[in-house]
């Protein structure tokens, strides 16, 4: 009997948004499009550039978006991580169950340290660049998992970012062994272009023999499969996965279900904020492949929701508006 649809795993980050022209990026010295990891020196000296910006605060991280955003569709989901006994640790735990997510939190005293934080920055174009310093989410292990939620969970969704510390890369790979002892399944997002470019062996170690689900962009299959030709990464991606889903943004999204590959049509918008389109797509394929949706309709939930979620600023929609979706994918 299956108690959660999916159970998340990933880092835990308080996301410091600002909006900014690209020459900010430039003079600060910093990447543009991908994240980037930095220590916290690093990172409070590009906020005390930011002194005086305008910038918004809220729970993120790639999993926490995604497990945040099957609540709001109306699936129950748990999300395991860890935030330090600070004042953001505690605004996460809180923000997690104001959202009707289960986590480990409510079971692990916090210990000291100092809770990680994100800054995304968002240029005119609509990309996001994102500087993370981890903080106690690089201390993340297998003592955060919680067997007993993972046996319960349909699917076990693991975040890339768990690719660039060894604790927390040990600890995706034993609760990927852990929902297979189960009989339940096993999701995996590569979460960024620079997990495919610089952590490919750490991927490759977590994915194991196998997954039954794998989320990518296209940048970040072309950098695994390392080729710029789609069929090609196709191909490659069949070798890791039963099932996989390519994000090609205004292209749309393809997705292989383990027979055939269904192209997944785009929802023209005006993209403001392309922060967290990846995670909100995982969540809406995941809310509908549980909720006896097929992989056509769950892709285009995928589809809509991240088009949605493009045009305002933000990683998160309000519940309203996420549970809309529903309806108006039936009247499309």
């Amino acid at each position: 009997m299956t108690r959660y649809n999916v159970y998340g795993l990933g880092n835990a980050l308080l996301d410091i948004e600002c909006e900014v022209e690209p020459d900010v990026l430039q003079h600060l010295g910093i990447d543009k499009g991908v994240m980037t990891l930095l220590d916290e020196d690093s990172q409070n000296k590009i906020l005390s550039h930011l002194d005086g910006s305008a910038t918004k605060r809220t729970c993120g991280g790639s999993a926490a978006n995604t497990m945040i955003a099957i609540s709001q569709f109306g699936g129950k989901a748990f999300y395991s991580c860890k935030v330090a006994n600070d004042e953001p640790g505690q605004y996460y735990l809180e923000d997690l169950l104001r959202c009707g997510v289960d986590t480990n939190l409510q079971h692990h005293t916090p210990e000291p340290g100092i809770t990680g934080k994100c800054l995304v920055f968002v240029t005119p174009d609509a990309d996001r660049t994102m500087n993370t310093f981890l903080g106690i989410s690089s201390s993340f292990t297998d003592a955060e998992l919680m067997p007993d939620a993972i046996a319960a969970s349909t699917y076990t969704y693991i975040e890339g970012y768990l690719v660039t510390g060894e604790h927390s890369k040990q600890a995706a790979i034993k609760a990927r062994e852990m929902a297979t002892a189960a009989g339940q399944k096993v999701a995996l997002t590569l979460s960024d272009l620079n997990m495919a470019k610089f952590f490919k062996q750490g991927l490759l170690e977590m994915i194991g023999p196998g997954v039954d689900f794998l989320f990518a962009n296209e940048s970040e299959a072309f950098q695994m499969a390392d080729t710029q030709d789609l069929n090609t990464a196709i191909q490659y991606l069949k070798t890791l996965t039963k099932g996989f889903a390519i994000t090609r943004g205004p292209k749309g999204s393809l997705i292989f279900d383990g027979e055939q590959l269904i192209e997944i049509a785009p929802f023209p918008v005006k993209a403001i904020d392309t922060v967290g389109a990846g995670d909100m797509y995982a969540a809406a394929v995941l809310y509908g492949i549980t909720h006896g949706m097929d992989w056509a309709q769950a892709g285009r939930l995928g589809s809509l929701a991240s088009a949605k979620l493009v045009t305002t600023l933000g990683a998160r929609m309000a519940t309203a508006d996420v549970q809309a979706l529903l309806g108006e994918l039936q009247a499309v």
